[in-house]
Parts: structure tokens; C-alpha cells; sequence
């Protein structure tokens, strides 16, 4: 195999396991200009740097951001849900009850979704907190190579004693991270952990090629649904399957996306500004809406039904295409079946008392871009409920989470709480007083 497939910085370590080890207790000392640290492998240093520079500490446990309630849930709407049987095939050949190794498919925040593999590996790598709804991310957990390949955004191998944690040491571990085909956006990493044989140069290939594949059968699945052919209710031929769920994503998103399932097919499709805010409009208000009603929660007040009128036609055209039983109906003007929506989701995981989850499934404010003022109404609302929900009733680690996102970290009073919260001795209390100076 050519030397030039690797990346010369990431060339077999010559330094012994004790070397490593004896470096690794420099750095965590804070001693960073320790000659021993030179000889360890700057993409591992590098790694370590950085952890230590964020305070993760070397011994401790990763979080567990998502419980077993929630788990099922959130690994439905993966993306990568589709795509974990051919995981399985590529990795996992054979009986995987005693494959010698542990395969983890995780979120594009760390977040191990699926762990699977050799079962007495599994219940040995479970000590050290390898579990489903586990954060792996560099910064939760230090260098690992999940962690570090979605912090690099490429695979990586993290030999034993490279570990940041102490308890992984006697671990080794090779990751690749998953795009999304069209936009290149890190969609999640693909882990096998075990002992030295999962660090060769063949495994590198071979999670690298597992990591292409889903992301082509990604590319594949998505074309081929976009190349059927309308469908049509002509007379002798079978009507569209009925849908069995449908749903808008609009969350941080300008341009929403509908995604309908029926019993034998999926369909995604991209709608513009003005559809989404129509659709959006007709989601939140199921028991229908009169035509000057709904051209002011999208056009604003006093703007004739007839500027609408058009519109609708043309998202007909749309939804005839692409999700038959959508078509709206008139008078008043309300879908015949009902439609999900993932800002509906989130209201939905806080009633429950999900913080957690609903605060992952939050990805940010709904159609941002949007000026109609139904959207911005609603979008309000969807804003100040998990706001209030993070003040009055989220545990600090969650708490912590939402001053970390755009909106927590401009709002004073979530940072205030959050000082308030944590122990006197926490490391994270300077930042916090920091930007909440920077506020004030």
C-alpha cells in the first residue's frame, strides 16, 4: 500500500506506550512545554492541547446527553437510521456476538447512537461509559477517535495510552465522520473500537470505505426518489399509496422541507419562503382558516385574499406532485390529513418534561428569514417556551447546553442562573462570568 494514502503527520508512533503515558501525565499537569511531548504524534498532542485547554478532565465518565426513553426516538429521525444495516454488513460480518470488536455510530455532536458488536467487548467498553446516548465529543470526553475525527471533520486512529481519558487506555479505536452527499454537512462518525488490530492501516481503509458507502447509498436513495414520476389518479391505474406520516421541517432552516412516508415510498421536498409559510400557517391552525385570515398571517394585515389566491394554486401544483393527500382544501382553507412538524416536537418533548431532547431536537429559530407574521408569531412562541422551560425546570448540565447555543448565549439571565447552579469550585464558572460581564 502507497505511504501517500496517510497523512505523514499520522505515521506509526515511535514513541513506547510509557513514553506516551509519561507525556500524557506532563500535559495534564499543565506542563505543555515538556520535551516528551514532542514525541508524541502532533495530531494526539494537538488533541490533547485542546481538551486540556477546556478543562475536560482525564478520568471522569462522559456525559450521558440522551437516556433510554429518549433514544428510540431520536435515532428514528437519524439520518443515519437508514444506512446502519449496511454498517453492520461492512463491519460487523458473520456473528457480530464474537467479531473482536465494537462498532459505534454516533450524531454529528458525539453522541453514540447505536453500539453494537462483540458481546463481551460491549459489556467491558460499558465501564468506561461507551453506551448508547454516551457524548464522545473531544470536548466532553478529550481525545478519542470519534470525538477527535468530528473535531478534524476526517478519520482518524488513537492508539491505546493517545486516549486523553485514562479510561479508555486500554482501548484502541479507528473513526471516520459521514457527510451529507450534496451539502458536505457532518452528518455523524463511524467507530470501531477493540484491541491493536483495529488501528492497522486496513481498518483506517475500511471504516473510510464503510463512511463513502453510506454516504452514497445516501446520494443514491435521495435521486432515486426525486426521479419518480409524479404521481398520477388516472382512471385503471392504483392511487398513490396513502400517506402514513408527514412532516415539515422548518427548525433553523429558510427554505422548509416536507418529508412524507407511505407504506412502499419516502419523498423529501425543498419548498420555497412563501409555501412554507403557507403550509406552516395551515400545520398550527388544523381546524382550518378563512382566505383573509390566512393572507394576513402571511402577507400581513390588510392585504387582499387575492394576493394569496395565486399562491395557492401554485402550492397545489406543488403538493399534487409531491404529497397528494397534502392538497389543501378550501373554505375554510385546512389540510385533509395532519401534518408533523419538528418545531411541534420540541413544544412536545417540554410537556413531557424531555429538556434534554427537546433541546437537541431544537436547531435553531423556526424559518428564520421568514417576515410573515404568523411564522414570526409562532416562531416567538416556540422560542420563549424552551426558554422558560430551560429557567424553571432544566438541570444544570441541560442548562449549561442552551447557554451554549446562539440564543442562551446572549441572554444574561440564562448565564446568571447558570453561575448560580454550578458548585463554587467549577472550572466553568470564569467563562460564564466572562460573557455575562460582556452583556452587562
Amino acid at each position: 500500500m502507497s505511504a501517500t494514502w496517510h497523512d505523514p503527520r499520522e505515521a506509526s508512533p515511535t514513541a513506547s506506550r510509557l513514553l506516551v503515558e509519561r507525556a500524557h501525565e506532563e500535559l495534564i499537569a499543565g506542563n505543555l512545554d515538556d520535551h516528551r511531548l514532542r514525541e508524541v504524534r502532533p495530531l494526539v498532542r494537538e488533541s490533547w492541547e485542546r481538551s486540556w485547554r477546556r478543562r475536560v478532565g482525564p478520568e471522569g465518565l462522559p456525559p450521558l446527553d440522551l437516556h433510554e426513553d429518549e433514544l428510540d426516538a431520536y435515532r428514528l429521525a437519524h439520518p443515519l437510521a437508514s444506512a446502519m444495516e449496511m454498517i453492520r454488513a461492512l463491519l460487523l460480518p458473520g456473528d457480530s456476538e464474537d467479531s473482536g470488536v465494537v462498532i459505534a455510530v454516533g450524531d454529528q455532536a458525539g453522541r453514540l447512537l447505536w453500539i453494537e458488536g462483540d458481546a463481551q467487548l460491549r459489556s467491558l467498553t460499558e465501564g468506561m461509559g461507551f453506551v448508547a446516548g454516551a457524548n464522545w465529543a473531544e470536548d466532553a470526553v478529550g481525545t478519542s477517535a470519534p470525538g477527535t475525527a468530528l473535531a478534524l471533520e476526517r478519520s482518524v486512529q488513537i492508539r491505546g495510552a493517545e486516549h486523553y481519558n485514562r479510561l479508555v487506555h486500554p482501548w484502541s479505536c479507528t473513526a471516520a465522520p459521514v457527510r451529507d452527499p450534496e451539502t458536505q454537512r457532518v452528518l455523524g462518525v463511524i467507530d470501531i473500537t477493540g484491541g491493536p488490530e483495529v488501528v492497522t492501516p486496513q481498518a483506517r481503509l475500511l471504516v473510510d470505505a464503510t463512511a463513502r458507502a453510506v454516504e452514497s447509498e445516501l446520494l443514491v436513495a435521495r435521486l432515486q426518489r426525486r426521479a419518480e414520476p409524479p404521481a398520477r389518479r388516472l382512471p385503471g391505474r392504483t392511487p398513490p399509496e396513502p400517506l402514513a406520516r408527514a412532516r415539515l421541517h422548518v427548525l433553523g432552516r429558510d427554505r422548509a422541507r416536507l418529508e412524507t412516508v407511505s407504506a412502499h415510498e419516502e419523498a423529501v421536498t425543498e419548498l420555497s419562503a412563501r409555501h412554507a409559510a403557507i403550509l406552516l400557517m395551515l400545520a398550527v391552525h388544523r381546524q382550518g382558516l378563512s382566505a383573509d385570515r390566512l393572507a394576513e398571517l402571511v402577507y400581513g394585515p390588510g392585504v387582499s385574499p387575492d394576493t394569496l389566491r395565486p399562491e395557492m394554486v401554485r402550492l397545489r401544483k406543488v403538493l399534487e406532485r409531491a404529497a397528494p393527500d397534502l392538497v389543501p382544501e378550501s373554505r375554510p382553507y385546512r389540510l385533509p390529513v395532519p401534518l408533523e412538524t419538528d418545531a411541534h416536537d420540541v413544544l412536545s418533548l417540554l410537556d413531557r418534561g424531555a429538556h434534554r431532547v427537546a433541546l437537541t431536537a431544537y436547531r435553531g429559530p423556526v424559518l428564520p428569514d421568514s417576515a410573515s407574521p404568523g411564522v414570526e408569531e409562532f416562531r416567538d412562541s416556540v422560542r420563549a417556551a424552551l426558554r422558560e422551560v430551560m429557567l424553571s425546570g432544566a438541570s444544570l448540565d441541560v442548562l449549561l447546553a442552551y447557554a451554549d447555543t446562539p440564543e442562551g448565549s446572549e441572554d444574561a439571565e440564562v448565564l446568571r442562573l447558570a453561575l448560580e447552579m454550578l458548585p463554587a469550585r467549577s472550572p466553568r464558572r470564569a467563562g460564564l462570568v466572562t460573557r455575562i460581564e460582556r452583556l452587562t
